[in-house]
């Protein structure tokens, strides 16, 4: 079968129309074939005539295999077309109108239209595979880390000191890394305008000078080593923005694609603090609100995300009555019209909630729903 279809392939055939053949009677191969012409001829009009499809080559030579036991004759026809798809469903239900072969009654089933093209595509694709499995093998994937990793050492240069992409002098821009893995790390994704200071302690005057006469970019790790670099960098030079990593990850374990999704991230330098205050209020509250799914409990924040108690939903009125400093109230819960009233006149500044049954927060007070707040 898969030499046929293959062959069918080489002379430009797309279908292959499967059919079942069964007579009441003891027949032979050019009966079934003489049947096939004789009785299609006309049907379906000068344009799928049978004889003048196979003459052009819009239709291959059909195959009949069969076997005849018991007075009885079965088997198979194949019909290769390279017809259009309609075309070809025109012609397969024309062999099912053949009820006679020769003198006996016979019953001609379509049982599959093939798209021969589509099996040669998986040929192709398995094939495919294969080969990328072939040069992706942990030998060659450790040749190819081996020679980037000697391109990426080769670039690293030194200033004042400290490792240096090639093109830290020569361009307009600057990107202050901590350490030398996080400028090979660059380097791998393309980025030469790297340096690493080290840790925090005295930076040395030439980079203060560096930074001050280019637009600088600081990416350190989300880390409290990564903060103290920043503030003590903010307070010697002139920082324009400011560029994280995602949480749990360092700078040096980025993929290219995080790496330049932290860089488009980067925030002004002037607002970094603030805009990083609201984000870790949101992330932390956002998990507080994943926790207490499905609890029907609730939780009150002071201004510094310290957590104050934790009460059941049906207590929060009773309980914030009597409590001070409640910033925030995490809950699940409906927060009702009654409830944020209340929450505005004892000073809570969010409530977040599964749903919220107001027509709109009073001042002072943002109501979200957990699902706005994971969104935020």
């Amino acid at each position: 079968m898969n030499r046929i279809k293959n062959e069918e392939l080489e002379r430009g055939i797309k279908y292959l129309i499967q059919a079942s053949l069964e007579v009441n009677g003891v027949v032979e191969p050019p009966d079934v074939i003489g049947a096939i012409f004789g009785q299609t001829e006309g049907l379906l009009g000068e344009e799928l005539e049978l004889r003048e499809l196979l003459r052009t080559g819009k239709v291959g030579r059909i195959k009949v295999n069969i076997t005849s036991e018991q007075g009885k004759t079965r088997g198979t026809i194949l019909l290769p077309s390279s017809l259009d798809k309609m075309e070809t469903c025109l012609l397969a239900a024309a062999l099912e109108s053949i009820d006679r072969v020769g003198p006996c009654e016979a019953k001609i089933t379509v049982e599959k239209i093939e798209d021969v093209r589509e099996k040669k595509r998986e040929q192709i694709v398995r094939r495919a595979k294969e080969l990328v499995r072939i040069i992706e093998s942990p030998e060659t994937q450790e040749i190819i880390r081996g020679l980037r990793e000697t391109v990426q050492q080769a670039e690293i240069r030194e200033y004042a000191g400290l490792p240096a992409g090639p093109a830290v002098e020569s361009s307009d821009s600057l990107i202050v890394v901590e350490g030398r893995a996080d400028v090979l790390n660059l380097l791998r994704a393309g980025i030469k305008n790297v340096i690493a200071i080290g840790g925090a302690g005295q930076i040395p005057k030439p980079i203060i000078e560096l930074m001050n006469k280019k637009l600088t970019t600081v990416f350190v790790d989300n880390d409290r080593g990564g903060d103290l670099i920043l503030k003590e960098l903010m307070q010697v030079a002139d920082i324009d923005y400011v560029a994280r990593p995602p949480q749990g990850k360092s700078v040096e374990e980025l993929t290219t694609k995080e790496i330049y999704k932290a860089l488009r991230n980067k925030v002004p330098a002037s607002t970094y603090g603030k805009t990083e205050l609201i984000d870790e209020r949101m992330r932390k509250l956002s998990a507080e609100a994943a926790n207490l799914r499905g609890t029907l409990r609730a939780k009150f924040f002071s201004k510094s995300l310290e957590q104050i108690k934790e009460v059941p939903v049906r207590e929060i009125k009773q309980q914030l009555s009597s409590t001070e400093g409640v910033w925030a109230i995490v809950m699940d819960g409906v927060a009702t019209e009654e409830l944020v009233k209340m929450a505005v006149t004892r000073g809570v500044e969010l409530i977040v909630c599964v749903r919220k049954d107001i027509p709109k927060a009073p001042p002072g007070v943002r109501v979200l729903t957990q699902e706005e707040l994971f969104k935020h």
